[in-house]
């Protein structure tokens, strides 16, 4: 059950080293800003990551010279390293590994590797993600949603599938007694890129560059916005993602458009908002718009009286 003397807690899984940093980590900041406890889990260490920061490549710099193979060692050894810093410009309070091998993507041979998030029992895999729910009780637990036709990436709809069976088992004394007390999160939220988001994005480059990275299939992707039921307001901490992307330094380009061509105060002005899907809501009814404001809507008066 959950502990009223439990502070706020919110956990967010991700895949790889980096998703912390394109998914919410303006909306992290600000509850780490707030008071509350932040904790990631990253599922993979990232290990098919290749290098797509060119200037690395640069003579005088890390990758200079190299060959693809090589690249590719220097790449997933330096991947946690960059987790680290990603998670403390974000302020997190924890991370923890779930300790798997990075699947890369469907059908290539790393999907087939016996370490690999694709290839783990999904019932060991999900007492792993119970163990730190129990461990850090977490009221309210962000993960990737259950539509991924965009980017059906197998490490990501694997961080779906056992987030949302780690959640109807955390509080269950039946699933893994030996992982710790049982603890029944609250809320389970999914990520969403509103399309909102995506064409006001859109419409900023083209008045500030003159150009946009989105493609018209970009623009005419089908969008969830009408799942979205949570706004939150994070304007002011567009430096947490900023900040968190040029942490991983192997994986983001600092030219790229995509990630930066506008700045923070023009991203604040252009769509100040991340959004969220609440999925489950064992502390009342779900919203039939996207009128929530906050993450722990309706656990505040209970945790902290």
């Amino acid at each position: 059950m959950s502990d009223v003397n439990s502070p706020l807690t919110v956990l967010t899984v991700h895949a790889h080293p980096d998703d912390e940093a394109s998914k919410g980590a303006p909306t992290l900041a600000k509850y780490k800003a707030e008071g509350a406890r932040t904790v990631l889990v990253c599922a993979t260490g990232g290990e098919e990551g290749d290098l797509h920061n060119p200037t690395l490549r640069d003579e005088g710099q890390p990758f200079h010279g190299m060959t693809p193979e090589e690249e590719k060692v220097k790449v997933a050894s330096l991947r946690e390293a960059e987790l680290a810093a990603s998670a403390a410009v974000i302020g997190f309070d924890e991370v923890v590994m779930l300790g798997y091998r990075d699947s890369g993507m469907a059908e290539t041979e790393p999907n087939e590797h016996p370490n690999c998030f694709h290839q783990a029992d999904l019932d060991e895999a999900v007492g792993r993600l119970v163990a730190v729910i129990r461990r850090v009780r977490s009221q309210v637990i962000i993960t990737y949603g259950d539509d991924q036709k965009g980017y059906p990436h197998p490490d990501h709809l694997k961080v779906h599938d056992i987030s949302v069976l780690a959640f109807d088992r955390a509080g269950d004394p039946e699933w893994y007694p030996e992982l710790g007390e049982p603890f029944e999160p609250a809320k389970l939220y999914y990520a969403v890129w509103a399309k909102a988001r995506i064409l006001a994005v859109h419409e900023a480059m083209l008045k500030y560059t003159g150009e946009s990275p989105f493609s018209e299939e970009w623009l005419e992707r089908e969008g969830q916005d009408h799942r979205i039921t949570t706004k939150i307001e994070v304007g002011d901490f567009q430096w947490a993602r900023t900040g968190a992307l040029r942490a991983h330094a192997t994986q983001i380009d600092p030219s790229a458009g995509w990630w930066f061509g506008l700045d923070d105060q023009q991203l604040a002005e252009t769509y100040p908002w991340e959004d969220w899907i609440l999925a489950r809501n064992r502390v009342g009814p779900i919203p039939e718009d996207d009128s929530e404001r906050d993450l722990f809507a309706g656990l505040r008066a209970e945790v902290d009286a």
